[in-house]
């Protein structure tokens, strides 16, 4: 399955290196990135893709949020095909 997740917090060292661990420790590949710095606010978006034969979407969900809490930023997961659908014109 493929999810957005998106980051936005005070920038600081080692966001990405955190929040891809927590992917790659649950067999979470990283398809696309772009983030950006704008005056100390850090923000950024991912896809990725799940495999949900390794770990449940919601599961990650909450890993994600946890480390997030940990990490002082606020990460966001939504399937893409939710997202797509959200963000139609």
């Amino acid at each position: 399955m493929k999810a957005i997740l998106t980051v936005l917090g005070k920038d600081k060292v080692g966001i990405v290196a955190k929040i891809s661990s927590v992917l790659a420790d649950n067999s979470c590949n990283i398809e696309d990135i772009s983030q950006t710095i704008m005056d100390e606010i850090f923000s950024m978006i991912m896809l990725v893709t799940i495999d949900e034969e390794q770990i449940n979407f919601n599961t990650l969900k909450t890993l994600l949020s946890q480390t997030g809490d940990k990490i002082g930023v606020q990460i966001s997961l939504q399937q893409e095909n939710l997202f797509n659908f959200m963000h139609r014109i």
